[in-house]
């Protein structure tokens, strides 16, 4: 065992970061009104939404839904908002 020298004060600054993450939780209005193309760069960016739905659900999603989907994100309809979550974020609906 004592060849095993683990040193685990400096390993923070040797683990792999990646830039331009900022993971935040973004609230929001999907209302028709924003470009599809601002919320995929949000979700893109590490970003979970969540939208209050001011509509038809489905038309709203429809110019972005599909791409979360396909870049592995996640999406689900709660009450009145949608959480949509980039990938590896997954939505716990345990609780529900």
């Amino acid at each position: 065992m004592s060849d095993f020298n683990l040193d685990l004060r400096n390993a923070e600054a040797h683990l792999d970061e990646e830039e331009g993450l900022s993971a935040d939780v973004v609230l929001g209005v999907l209302d028709g009104t924003d470009d599809p193309e601002e919320w995929i760069d949000e979700v893109k960016s590490g970003n979970v939404l969540v939208l209050s739905v001011q509509g038809d659900l489905n038309k709203l999603a429809a110019g972005f839904a599909r791409d979360i989907k396909d870049m592995g994100g996640e999406l689900m309809h709660f009450r009145q908002f949608l959480v949509v979550s980039p990938p590896g974020i997954d939505i716990d609906t345990d609780r529900l």
